[in-house]
């Protein structure tokens, strides 16, 4: 197994360092969400507050795990820790659950449209490339 010294490519910290930027933006969305924060939340007609409002706790959890797992991995990654792995596929369940939840809850029409499920693709993308690139990256000696 390489050592923790293995010489890691720029483009491993280029992407360690993008995957926190974007995962730092659905931090904040997460968290101005559940703190229904104006500042996002004023954009949003009361019927669409009141859909963000209405989520279980359980949903919270497991939107919770998808966010900040993501984070975490980034982190991790950034730390060239192994948990980067781990952290990734926590996140990954959280994101089957709460994709799961929003197919099967009715939500408002203004939300549920194409727009929705793109950004919904694009989230699961991105974050099973990291999760591939986690592993890659394991395998490679460039976190350990």
């Amino acid at each position: 197994m390489a050592s923790k010294a293995a010489r890691v490519p720029g483009s491993f910290w280029v992407i360690a360092l993008l995957s926190l930027l974007w995962n730092a933006y659905g931090a904040f969305d997460y968290t101005m969400t559940q703190l229904d924060a104006e500042a996002l939340m004023g954009h949003f007609s009361a019927e669409e507050r009141a859909y963000f409002t209405s989520f279980p706790a359980w949903h919270t959890a497991f939107w919770a795990l998808g966010v900040w797992g993501s984070v975490a991995g980034s982190l991790l990654l950034l730390a060239r820790s192994r948990w980067a792995v781990a952290a990734f596929l926590v996140s990954l369940v959280g994101v089957v659950v709460t994709t799961i939840y929003a197919a099967v809850k009715p939500m408002p029409s203004s939300l549920g449209g194409p727009g929705y499920w793109f950004v919904s693709a694009v989230i699961w993308i991105i974050l099973l490339a990291l999760l591939a690139y986690s592993r890659k990256a394991l395998s490679r000696g460039y976190i350990a």
